[in-house]
């Protein structure tokens, strides 16, 4: 059930403008989970500082490059858990090349969820939700009845499928499970553009026709 008090500011970091996100269970409070550090994060620390929040976890919604370039950065000057499913270890162990990356630090998660698992962090609970499709190990977190959901859904499109790991049919099944598992008033925060809810995108979302004829 939400409880209405959910702090969410949002950063766009690194080249590709990705969404970066800043939650706490509500403001003022001094502990924060960051979703998605996916550029430089010297302003990012510097706006955590401003409002006296310490980053406890770092959740990483898949391995592409733009999602994760700051986790080594961040992690190393907070000493924030990380956590991204063990298939996206892997890729940025293994794809970086093949995507044309920036050079990008290394490092190990912490914590390796596969989906379904439920987390407690800086006052927050948190759900790892398994959501493949643009990538295998892709996940969103359950914060509070919000969805992160990374580059699985935005406002008006849905995550690409022709880079290393995408299945467009994983895709399809993934958007039907959201459909099925959450309300439509669920507030999506996407890993690029702005937020949206997921009735608004059955609704009008060109890539869901099908699913809205089920």
């Amino acid at each position: 059930m939400t409880t209405m008090t959910l702090v969410v500011d949002c950063y766009e970091l690194g080249p590709l403008q990705t969404n970066c996100f800043v939650v706490r269970s509500e403001r003022g409070a001094k502990r924060a989970v960051v979703v998605d550090p996916g550029g430089d994060v010297t302003q990012l620390r510097l706006e955590l500082a401003r409002i006296g929040a310490r980053c406890e976890a770092i959740l990483v919604t898949h391995g592409h490059w733009d999602h994760v370039l700051g986790v080594a950065d961040l992690a190393d000057a907070t000493g924030a858990r990380v956590y991204m499913s063990a298939a996206e270890q892997e890729l940025i162990e293994r794809d970086q090349d093949e995507l044309m990356a920036p050079p990008l630090r290394a490092f190990v998660a912490d914590v390796q969820p596969s989906g379904g698992e439920h987390y407690e962090e800086a006052g927050l609970e948190i759900e790892a939700v398994a959501c493949p499709g643009h990538r295998n190990g892709h996940l969103a977190y359950l914060i509070d009845g919000r969805l992160f959901s990374g580059d699985v859904l935005f406002r008006g499109s849905v995550g690409r499928t022709d880079l290393p790991g995408g299945d467009w049919e994983a895709l399809v099944e993934t958007l039907a499970m959201l459909a099925e598992r959450f309300p439509p008033e669920t507030v999506l925060y996407p890993g690029h553009g702005p937020e949206t809810t997921l009735g608004a995108e059955l609704a009008t979302n060109p890539f869901l026709s099908d699913l809205r004829a089920r």
